[in-house]
């Protein structure tokens, strides 16, 4: 029984990282989603810094991109920026790509 008792908390340690290390990737892109969308509505510095913590704290609203998306496109919208949300999630995607490659760097 000790076997399989080992294995389960083997199994449950191993779901617990991998969603640590889902969550921050994900954390990581909204973040680098938010300076790129910052740069293409003309920010920069701590403007564009700011704007992308507006990102990160935007994907608690609802499960799924769909409110970083929303939050983006409007914003996009406002200033004229041309988007649509289907080159926003594609964006996203790169960019979770290079979040996956720096948190495991790191």
């Amino acid at each position: 029984m000790t076997e399989m008792e080992d294995r389960r908390r083997g199994f449950e340690q191993k779901f617990a990282f991998d969603e640590e290390l889902r969550f921050k990737a994900t954390a990581r892109r909204n973040r680098l989603f938010g300076l790129w969308a910052a740069e293409q509505l003309g920010k920069s510095g701590a403007d564009a810094e700011a704007y992308a913590k507006e990102v990160v704290i935007a994907d608690l609203a609802e499960a799924g991109d769909k409110d970083v998306i929303r939050k983006v496109l409007a914003d996009f919208q406002a200033a004229g920026v041309v988007s649509d949300e289907g080159q926003l999630n594609v964006r996203l995607v790169d960019l979770m790509a290079k979040a996956i490659e720096q948190v495991d760097k790191s």
